[in-house]
């Protein structure tokens, strides 16, 4: 069955009148009759009850016929919608974003691509940065928010566009400021007052720029972060902090994540910083895939540095 029979059932079906369809169809009668029989052959029913002086359709071909039509239609549709996903018109992302970024920029940025590109389906999912990035070398992931690798540097055939860079706080239970177990100057901490606490970290596989960022920090002060409990979830590190397990090292966007029993605190020394950015499939990235990379570098161009 192709797309011809179906055209070529529907114009019988609606005119009930062989010589009418085929004339309507641009034909002659007798391949118009081929076509229908070799379809009722295919079906194995028939589709018209004929008579020398009328042609009529079976019950079976009555409820048929509807379908038929939303096939025609749909396949009648495929040039534009050809057209339209080459041109980025509609079509589907599938982006992953490490869990802080929605604390952050992530909410405008799917806002405006929407509002640019409102019939492709944005597909939405929260996961680390190592994750994403085998996902998006296996081809089950369009795009991925991360914390860069160290100097950039993906795997091909990965792109990477920077987003923004964000200085780290310091994670303090609020119960260890008040038994003055911390004791923060001007609402700053000094690395004197943290080097022997426990640290929550994430772990290295999941985000080793992170993991690696904080135990540099502490080695430059000739220390070493005292082992406290791992988590993958930056609200997971923050709910643990509240029970007052640990500090943490984490964005200064998590202050937009409020939990009772939890106080952040800028560092008194140079902050240690992280990057974001936006990876990609690159080449053989769909029209909306390069439309949300052009956003994001449009949205937050390189910065010197």
């Amino acid at each position: 069955m192709d797309i011809r029979q179906i055209r070529h059932f529907i114009g019988v079906a609606e005119e009930l009148h062989f010589g009418r369809a085929a004339e309507r169809l641009g034909m002659t009668q007798p391949p118009l009759s081929q076509s229908i029989q070799a379809l009722e052959a295919e079906l194995g029913l028939r589709l018209f009850e004929r008579t020398r002086r009328s042609v009529a359709l079976t019950p079976v071909a009555r409820e048929w016929l509807p379908h038929a039509r939303r096939v025609l239609e749909e396949a009648s549709a495929l040039p534009q919608i050809a057209q339209r996903l080459s041109r980025g018109e509609i079509g589907t992302v599938r982006l992953s974003f490490i869990s802080f970024v929605s604390y952050s920029f992530l909410p405008l940025l799917v806002r405006r691509f929407k509002e640019r590109y409102p019939e492709v389906e944005l597909v939405l999912r929260e996961a680390t940065s190592d994750v994403q990035i085998s996902e998006l070398l296996e081809g089950e992931l369009d795009a991925g928010v991360i914390i860069a690798p160290p100097r950039g540097n993906l795997p091909s055939p990965l792109r990477y566009l920077p987003i923004e860079r964000e200085a780290l706080v310091v994670a303090v239970p609020e119960e260890w400021i008040a038994s003055g177990r911390v004791s923060p100057l001007g609402g700053r901490l000094r690395f004197g007052a943290l080097r022997d606490l426990p640290v929550i970290l994430f772990p290295r596989h999941s985000a080793p720029a992170l993991h690696d960022l904080v135990t540099r920090f502490y080695a430059q002060h000739s220390a070493a972060p005292v082992a406290g409990q791992e988590a993958v979830q930056m609200q997971t590190i923050i709910n643990l902090v509240s029970s007052g397990l640990g500090i943490a090292f984490v964005p200064g966007t998590m202050r937009n994540l409020t939990r009772p029993g939890v106080a952040y605190f800028r560092l008194a020394e140079r902050q240690p910083e992280i990057e974001i950015g936006l990876a990609f499939r690159d080449p053989g990235a769909g029209a909306a895939l390069r439309h949300l990379a052009a956003l994001t570098a449009e949205m937050f161009p390189a910065r010197p540095g």
